[in-house]
């Protein structure tokens, strides 16, 4: 069988390849949407999950790097499509390959003006439709003049528009609309308390059942992408833990590890284990506000204190330990910002001691109860092949069947060594009830992670030595983790200073809300609320 390099080579003879972390394949644009059906469709390929889209600004050309995974082997790709043209930049959209494609195209649009040819819907994702220019591109003009602070209401604007590309090759735009003239559209959002934050959905209804979703988003967009350009490396590390909060130790390992792997850094043991006991904590705390949230946006007020007086511990032993109880800050580049608490070991062995009574207290309150199964099961659903589609991972994608924790696929850190399951729903139902079930499932999991590492943290350094000033070499990597959410990932760019050329945050957030619609057409209102509740999308993780 022919290698991977020697495929495309046959598929698309224009490719070029570069190695590195993962083999890079350049393509010209106009070669690249047959190369990347071949991609998805080929056999011998059949990279079936699209990552992550980062846009780029290479000073001569505007592109894409594109991460492409096969869930065969959970093999990763790279793909590097750009253009030369600063003036009217436009690239081949793949959204009609893969789903998620569509909003991670549209993000691609908003921060670097480049236009997707054949995309459906190409309108900005976070910023204002009169924001000035495009703000990750290297020649941004930032003068607040051009974007002043506006207080007067924005105009919702219901026109989009496509690039079609015709048989001869020629485009042509074409205009389109959101919503009919005859549909009745409803806001909920962006202020309520059930969008989890402020999140605006706008919703075209019939009578009480849903007919579509257009997710409105940007409302706390801080520019997080942006500002680390103009960061040292250490700098940068605040602001994943203002992401996905319910995710900052997940995620700031993320970012320490990705710096980490290109330096070369080799973390001590016990900073390792650390890590990994505070991660599992982390997803401890964000599955307890999960259930309390859930259950509380369906009425059950109860529930939600019970699911918060467990999470209390939690953030207990953080604030001994991080002085925090919030934003840790804890991970730094090489291990640990300062060792463990003395009550550390205690207080983790009384919260896994007391979680699998008060489990089965959350299945007693809340689970049996036929009002929240009839509220949830069968609503919803998202099939195993959509939540591939628009890669859809963590708890969500599992409630769907699909196999997708970045602990066992790509393990990282101590992983590996450890005894844990994989919860994934077999059955594939993927609905809303089987989403809320599986969270409290994998907390009986991390505290299985918990119970094998806390009477085995060894002695030793809590950080390796690090360089005063971190630069990092020429190139780019990409590193992976399982948040609370799903598969969060950072991509880094580096032109050898000491401060990113790029750095990307792939948010699991952002495909979540991805599938609002999906999930929603056809239930009702009420049913909207429950979906976005079990789907656990958290904003400042979307707007970044």
């Amino acid at each position: 069988m022919a290698t991977i390099q020697e495929r495309i080579s046959q598929l698309c003879p224009s490719a070029t390849f570069e190695e590195g972390e993962n083999l890079l394949v350049n393509v010209p644009d106009g070669d690249w949407h047959a190369l990347a059906k071949n991609l998805k469709e080929d056999s011998e390929l059949n990279y079936d999950l699209l990552s992550a889209v980062v846009g780029m600004d290479w000073k001569d050309s505007l592109g894409c790097i594109y991460y492409f995974t096969r869930t065969s082997d959970w093999s990763m790709l790279t793909v590097k499509v750009a253009t030369t043209d600063r003036e009217n930049p436009m690239l081949h959209s793949i959204s009609d390959l893969w789903g998620v494609a569509n909003f991670q195209e549209r993000e691609v649009y908003d921060f670097y003006g480049i236009k997707f040819i054949n995309h459906p819907d190409m309108r900005r994702m976070f910023l204002r439709n009169d924001w000035v220019g495009f703000p990750l591109r290297k020649d941004y003009d930032a003068n607040p003049e051009l974007n002043p602070i506006r207080l007067n209401d924005e105009i919702n604007e219901d026109d989009t528009y496509s690039i079609v590309e015709k048989e001869d090759g020629s485009l042509v735009k074409e205009d389109k609309k959101i919503f009919g003239a005859d549909e009745y559209v409803v806001n909920i959002g962006p202020q309520h308390p059930s969008t989890h934050g402020v999140m605006r959905f706008r919703t075209s209804v019939d009578g009480e059942y849903v007919k579509k979703v257009d997710v409105v988003s940007g409302y706390i967009h801080r520019g997080i992408e942006k500002l680390c350009e103009g960061y040292t490396y250490p700098q940068t590390l605040h602001f994943p833990d203002r992401m996905d909060y319910m995710s900052a130790h997940q995620n700031r390992h993320c970012l320490c590890m990705c710096i980490e792997k290109a330096l070369g850094i080799e973390v001590p043991r016990r900073a390792q284990v650390i890590r990994v006991m505070m991660d599992e904590l982390m997803r401890i705390s964000s599955h307890l506000l999960s259930y309390g949230c859930t259950t509380m946006d369906m009425g059950a007020t109860t529930a939600f204190f019970y699911g918060f007086r467990e999470r209390e511990m939690v953030l207990d032993i953080f604030e001994k330990t991080c002085g925090a109880r919030m934003s840790m800050h804890y991970n730094v580049i090489g291990g640990v910002v300062k060792d463990l608490h003395p009550d550390f070991v205690k207080d983790v062995k009384a919260l896994c001691a007391i979680m699998p009574e008060r489990l089965k207290e959350y299945h007693k309150l809340y689970t049996g109860n036929i009002i929240a199964q009839k509220r949830m099961k069968g609503v919803g659903v998202l099939d195993k092949e959509s939540a591939i589609n628009y890669c859809v991972t963590g708890p969500s994608g599992r409630a769907s069947g699909f196999s997708c924790d970045c602990r066992k696929k790509h393990p990282y850190s101590i992983y590996s060594e450890l005894d844990f399951e994989e919860v994934v729903d077999k059955d594939a139902h993927g609905d809303s009830f089987t989403r809320y079930l599986l969270r409290l499932k994998e907390i009986e999991q991390s505290v299985k992670i918990l119970e094998q590492l806390v009477d085995n943290i060894p002695d030793g350094d809590i950080c390796a030595k690090v360089p005063k000033i971190v630069k990092l070499p020429v190139g780019r990597w990409y590193q992976q983790v399982e948040a609370s959410r799903g598969i969060f990932g950072v991509y880094i760019e580096s032109d050898g200073d000491k401060k990113p050329y790029r750095m990307h945050f792939q948010s699991p957030c952002f495909n979540l809300v991805g599938v609002m619609d999906k999930c929603c057409v056809g239930y009702m209102i009420a049913d909207l609320i429950t979906i976005g509740a079990t789907l656990d999308f958290v904003i400042p993780d979307i707007d970044r």
